[in-house]
């Protein structure tokens, strides 16, 4: 396996940016783990749709995605995006995430999620984002997604109806968000992985 390099570190997972190379684990995974993601999510299976939806999040300023992989090995557990960055009076983004079939159900994203709040925190001269909020955007029967972060100290700020046009209808969303304050010291508590895995629209 090539070295690689990751933004940050966990006990078992490290955070990395999108690459065009990924393209074939990426679109794998993602075959291999429709079924567990819909409803909720519709990430790319193909190496085609892969490419295009990588080179978005790696061009667009107003967006930043992590792979998540797995130190033992290096493979690709899932990703963690966040869309809609603004700046300003704002500093807010809008978190989507997924697990792949093969890594959930095993606190993996308990971890990375930790990994992410601390990134985004973090400010700017630190290499961080810089962010002072962070919002997941979750359809209401997805009840692992608002386990996972519902135990990383998001709460719940309403219901959103018709938020968002996914897979052939407009879905009501439930509002989960998080603070610089809230996470505390360094963005996120690291400490006492769970089980909570999820789903949130990237």
């Amino acid at each position: 396996m090539s070295y690689v390099s990751y933004l940050t570190e966990g006990e078992r997972v490290g955070l990395r940016p999108f690459r065009l190379a990924d393209g074939p684990e990426f679109a794998t995974h993602a075959h291999e783990s429709r079924d567990l993601h819909r409803p909720w999510l519709f990430p790319p299976t193909t190496t085609g749709e892969y490419e295009s939806y990588a080179t978005r999040l790696i061009e667009d300023g107003a967006r930043a995605g992590f792979l998540v992989c797995e130190l033992a090995t290096g493979a690709i557990a899932g990703f963690v995006n966040v869309n809609n960055i603004v700046h300003g009076a704002f500093q807010c983004g809008a978190l989507g995430y997924g697990a792949f079939a093969h890594a959930a159900g095993r606190g993996l994203f308990r971890e990375a999620l930790g990994l992410v709040l601390g990134h985004a925190f973090a400010p700017a001269a630190d290499g961080g984002l810089g962010l002072h909020r962070l919002e997941a955007n979750v359809q209401p029967g997805n009840t692992a997604s608002i386990a996972l972060v519902r135990g990383r100290g998001f709460r719940l700020e309403g219901l959103s109806p018709d938020f968002l046009y996914i897979d052939g209808a407009w879905r009501d969303h439930e509002r989960w968000a998080i603070t610089a304050d809230m996470a505390g010291p360094g963005g996120a508590d690291r400490a006492g992985l769970g089980r909570g895995q999820g789903f949130a629209q990237s």
